[in-house]
């Protein structure tokens, strides 16, 4: 699959703590939008969509979940637990963000402002249109 990243998220660290930096060209594209789960029940899920437009990084600010990825051909799983790191998704890949730990903060950086029509949101849709080749 590995149509997604790990970016590593420039840190410094000191007696005081650590501190992550994101700045204007560390990214692969420009943030048009900003948005966090949090207090998310641990039996919950989020996601349960692809974006046609959208890119995307995610980061768990706080404590850890997982991110279930599918380019409608193999599923991964990547847990994600260090603010220091983002998990970048292109296009048209369906994720489903599970299994939060108490505290847990997920924060998402997007490349569209929000735009409903762009969001798949039915999985057959999504298989319909990944494998056009089939």
């Amino acid at each position: 699959m590995k149509t997604y990243k790990i970016i590593n998220i420039p840190k410094v660290h000191d007696q005081r703590g650590s501190l992550a930096v994101l700045e204007k060209g560390s990214l692969p594209f420009q943030i048009k939008r900003v948005y966090y789960l949090y207090d998310v029940p641990s039996d919950s899920y989020r996601g349960g969509h692809a974006h046609n437009n959208q890119e995307s990084i995610i980061i768990a600010l706080s404590g850890s979940f997982e991110v279930v990825l599918d380019d409608g051909r193999s599923k991964e799983r990547i847990m994600l637990n260090k603010p220091n790191q983002g998990l970048f998704l292109p296009t048209l890949v369906w994720r489903e963000i599970d299994n939060f730990s108490s505290g847990a903060v997920c924060l998402v950086l997007a490349s569209t402002e929000f735009d409903e029509n762009e969001y798949i949101r039915n999985y057959q849709d999504f298989i319909s249109i990944v494998r056009t080749d089939v």
